[in-house]
């Protein structure tokens, strides 16, 4: 059975209490074992609806669990998507205090930016990088609300698809003359590689997750807007932070990225 419209606002309220609190909660799916994805979607656009209300705004938008080895690390079997807020980006160069999230993990990403609209069905590769303005480097920052990362597709969902945190280069790079499924990526935490992976692995095209989400958002009326940020998904594991460490991600042909941890809770550096 479908949740209850009450049954969604509960549910997004104390999603979005435990992101304040950095406290998590008991998985939805447990709980509410009959929800499906559209019931997790309606969570996610309700916390949204929350947030916007207290003033931030959305930038665009995330595509997750695009590559296999992330659907093999949270065992699910789709992508999915979620929102970017403006709350979310955090300056390169200053440390990202520790205490603010819960169980963060770090993920090396090739960041779209559009300067016009796309709109499905039927958008295609092609589409998209006509739509793209430039390329950034980034790091994207998960988290999740939900406890000890025990998520299901629909917990993720629910959880704004455990978005937490957006790190940009300072390198835009145009799209033009570059294939974005052939950009190898080197992501190092505290000068040791850890992941290595290749733009491919990323529905075979990142741009192709630009176009999966332009199509799946299309049947609700949803559009992607001149300017929106795109994360199209990673093409490597995500790798667990800790207090104090820093992590760089080095791209071909885009350069780098990297953030440093504070070192404690309620440490500033």
């Amino acid at each position: 059975m479908s949740l209850t419209e009450e049954d969604v606002r509960r549910l997004a309220a104390q999603l979005w209490d435990a992101e304040q609190r950095s406290v998590p909660v008991e998985p939805i799916s447990r709980r509410h074992p009959g929800a499906d994805v559209d019931d997790a979607y309606r969570i996610q656009l309700e916390g949204i609806r929350l947030r916007v209300e207290q003033g931030d705004s959305v930038r665009g938008h995330k595509v997750g669990l695009t590559a296999r080895v992330m659907q093999q690390q949270f065992g699910v079997d789709r992508p999915d998507f979620g929102h970017l807020l403006g709350s979310m980006f955090h300056p390169e160069g200053e440390p990202l205090p520790v205490d603010a999230l819960i169980a963060p993990r770090v993920e090396p990403e090739l960041a779209f930016v559009l300067d016009r609209p796309l709109q499905g069905p039927w958008v295609t590769v092609a589409d998209v990088l006509a739509a793209t303005a430039f390329v950034l480097p980034a790091l994207e920052i998960i988290d999740s609300r939900i406890q000890d990362w025990q998520i299901g597709i629909v917990d993720t969902v629910a959880d704004n698809a455990s978005s937490a945190r957006v790190v940009l280069g300072g390198v835009r790079t145009p799209i033009t003359g570059l294939d974005p499924r052939l950009i190898g990526v080197v992501l190092r935490r505290n000068g040791e590689i850890v992941e290595t992976g290749a733009s491919g692995a990323v529905l075979g095209n990142p741009a192709q997750a630009v176009a999966w989400l332009a199509n799946t958002i299309a049947p609700g009326g949803g559009a992607l807007r001149e300017g929106d940020l795109i994360m199209p998904g990673t093409c490597t594991r995500a790798v667990d932070m800790r207090p104090g460490d820093t992590v760089r991600a080095d791209f071909e042909h885009l350069g780098h990225v990297g953030v440093t941890f504070s070192s404690a809770v309620g440490s500033a550096a």
